[in-house]
């Protein structure tokens, strides 16, 4: 029996030695995982897809677990919930949890775009446009409360409009639904989103006349968010997904819209090479993809104000407050 013993013992050494490697692996594997969550899928997030495609996101050690989670509402559940490590959705999302509630603590610490993403679509083409031409018109737009209504109905008060009373504003649309109410017959206009804008205008049915992101400025439009107290407890993987998301937006920043949709176009099989050019080149003219995670403070305070307006704003939360800025700076500085 003792012979035995000896016999096996150099292959139970090394089986033993498999076993901790393998566990070793795993763990430095689960450590290095982080749990995404978008609010949608969308073409507006294309920095995000070029730092995945490219392998940034590797190249930091980290691998990434991305899951739509369709809505603001449902995105930030998972995150209160501990379901999600990270999510990208309107930094508005932050400020309802942070004005609404003392136990939960949220903060954004990078940008991914710093303008609104919708188009204004018309039924006919408009060459010479004027947000006057709104007036007395039925325009198909978003949910209240979310970011894209807010913001047009502030171009429209820019404009001299009085959103609902010069504007009819139909919201009993669902999100998803917008484009194909509109090409049915519903509203004269409708605040769209890429690609359906485009693929609405590329049929012949719709007309993009105007970008709510051109007219509504710059201001932290969509962000990532974290709990606080994961940042704590992982300020490295922070530092590393902020690093990764950094190069996306450099090289987003620094490359052609055609090279940039070639890179994408496996998160978008359904989306052809012509919209997908059109398209980011369209958020390139107009400066929507931020090319830096930085969350500025002059346009977090524009963003406040917008939602101020729209009588959503629960209560002002100081930029100090909701804005972790403690990766980004040295990321953008190269530290």
């Amino acid at each position: 029996m003792t012979k035995k013993i000896r016999q096996f013992r150099p292959q139970l050494l090394m089986l033993c030695f498999a076993c901790l490697l393998a566990a070793c692996s795993s763990s430095s594997s689960s450590t290095n995982q982080i749990r995404l969550v978008e609010v949608t899928h969308s073409l507006f997030y294309a920095p995000q897809y070029v730092a995945m495609s490219k392998g940034f996101f590797k190249q930091e050690g980290l691998d990434i677990e991305l899951t739509n989670g369709n809505g603001g509402d449902k995105t930030m559940t998972t995150l209160l919930s501990g379901d999600s490590d990270i999510v990208l959705v309107g930094a508005e999302a932050a400020i309802y949890v942070t004005a609404r509630s003392t136990n939960q603590s949220v903060v954004a610490f990078a940008q991914l775009t710093q303008t609104d993403g919708t188009f204004l679509v018309s039924r006919q083409p408009i060459p010479d446009f004027k947000w006057s031409m709104l007036r007395g018109k039925k325009l198909l737009g978003q949910r209240r409360g979310g970011m894209p209504e807010m913001v047009s109905e502030y171009v429209q008060r820019v404009n001299g409009l009085t959103p609902h009373q010069d504007v009819n504003i139909i919201q009993n649309v669902d999100f998803k639904n917008l484009g194909n109410a509109f090409v049915a017959g519903t509203g004269d206009f409708a605040q769209l989103f890429e690609p359906v804008a485009s693929k609405i205008e590329q049929e012949g049915r719709g007309y993009i006349v105007a970008s709510f992101g051109k007219d509504s400025g710059h201001l932290p439009y969509t962000c990532y968010l974290a709990k606080e107290q994961w940042m704590k407890q992982h300020p490295d993987l922070a530092k590393r997904f902020t690093r990764a998301l950094y190069k996306g937006q450099q090289w987003v920043a620094t490359h052609p819209a055609e090279e940039v949709a070639a890179a994408i176009q496996s998160h978008f099989p359904d989306t052809g090479k012509e919209i997908l050019v059109r398209v980011i080149q369209r958020y390139q003219d107009q400066q929507s993809f931020a090319s830096t995670p930085l969350i500025e403070e002059q346009e977090y305070n524009h963003l406040l104000q917008i939602m101020k307006e729209a009588g959503e704003l629960p209560k002002p939360i100081p930029y100090r407050q909701l804005v972790n800025t403690e990766f980004a700076v040295p990321v953008v500085k190269g530290e």
